[in-house]
């Protein structure tokens, strides 16, 4: 196979230029061994270029406060009815212990995000609960950064209560949320989503939100659902806009920014069955997910230099493989993870601190602790 084309895209890409939309989805394209390689490669250099050879990690607890959710998104295996077998709703004792027990164990932040419960109400307006969650958390351990509630988390509040956004995530930001999670996107592409999520936020919205988010001084994070029934152009469509996000939040001086990027293979196992049937696997297929992983650092790189895969959906072996394909960080303990865990994920649910550092000095390269916003760590021994 003649590699040149594939030469000038990653070559250009290694003098510090972004490439094209159309450069990547040839990348993504690519089967040929020596052209896998070269994307690798390329990926793997910028990766140091961009941060260095140390790989990082945060100590982190995870919290799904519950599972009841009004939307029925086709490849969601967590959500439940109220009143249903499996479904949960955490009181606030159960939600202060599981902070207390965060903090027992030297994390430095709560991840808390939870199915959309309609009765999920304090004197009838749903903000006031989210608050209360917030408060919780933040009142009794101040240390903990708390990272908390999607977007279409904030379009739930918002609609429900009949507010802005801005107002919903102003309020919370001045109760204590330290930054968002740019879960919800899935695939930034509404005719995928019309399949995948009809009922949940459209792409426009889910990046209005994330852009106001950004304005206001709440950093987010960026995420893909990748390995359904998306094609490589919508793949690539996606990363566009999450660039373009970032572009916007930087070049106008926001106080927030897309801290990083995480990549999350489908994982189907436990998925409800007609997507489950059309995607036709349950697990995810590690070399889809490590050229797209390669292809996401040579595209974001320059604007969003942070890139981090998924121990729960690769496991840490493969987790540990995608450090290679241009990530620098593995991720979170999570302490528990229900969400992807209950799709049938193979990862586990909790990741000892020693396990994440073995994982990255078995690759020759350096761990550091840091915080959300990718602060160093240093502990005191």
């Amino acid at each position: 196979m003649n590699n040149q084309p594939i030469d000038s895209i990653l070559n250009h890409a290694l003098t510090g230029k972004d490439i094209t939309p159309n450069e990547a989805i040839i990348l993504l394209k690519q089967t040929d061994k020596s052209a896998l390689a070269a994307i690798q490669e390329t990926a793997d250099k910028l990766r140091y270029k961009q941060v260095g050879d140390t790989v990082t990690y945060i100590i982190n607890r995870n919290i799904n406060f519950t599972n009841i959710c009004e939307q029925h998104c086709s490849f969601c295996a967590f959500r439940r009815d109220a009143n249903t077998e499996g479904a949960y709703w955490l009181n606030w004792d159960q939600i202060r212990e599981k902070a207390a027990d965060a903090v027992r164990r030297n994390a430095t932040e709560i991840c808390m995000q939870g199915g959309l419960n309609p009765e999920a109400k304090i004197n009838g307006a749903t903000l006031p609960y989210y608050l209360k969650l917030v408060k919780t958390i933040k009142d009794e351990f101040p240390q903990l950064h708390l990272h908390a509630f999607s977007p279409q988390e904030v379009q739930f509040i918002a609609e429900a209560d009949g507010i802005s956004y801005e107002e919903v995530m102003l309020k919370l930001r001045d109760a204590g949320l330290g930054s968002m999670p740019g879960t919800a996107a899935e695939i930034l592409d509404d005719e995928v989503r019309r399949i995948l999520c009809p009922e949940k936020t459209n792409t426009a919205t889910w990046l209005e939100i994330i852009g106001t988010a950004h304005r206001l001084g709440i950093p987010t994070t960026s995420t893909m659902l990748s390995g359904h029934i998306e094609t490589p152009s919508q793949q690539i469509a996606h990363l566009a806009k999450l660039r373009s996000r970032q572009q916007i939040a930087l070049n106008r001086g926001y106080p927030g920014y897309i801290t990083e990027f995480i990549l999350l293979p489908f994982v189907g196992q436990e998925a409800p069955k007609p997507l489950r049937r059309r995607v036709g696997r349950d697990q995810p297929v590690l070399s889809d997910a490590l050229l797209l992983t390669a292809v996401a650092r040579i595209f974001l790189g320059n604007w969003i230099i942070n890139h981090q895969p998924s121990w729960v959906k690769l496991g840490l072996s493969g987790a540990k493989e995608a450090l290679k394909w241009g990530c620098n960080d593995i991720g979170g303990t999570l302490m528990e993870e229900h969400i992807t865990t209950m799709a049938g994920a193979v990862g586990g649910t909790s990741m000892e601190v020693t396990d994440l550092q073995e994982a990255i000095s078995g690759l020759g390269r350096y761990f550091q602790e840091r915080d959300t916003l990718y602060r160093h760590i240093a502990r005191v021994k």
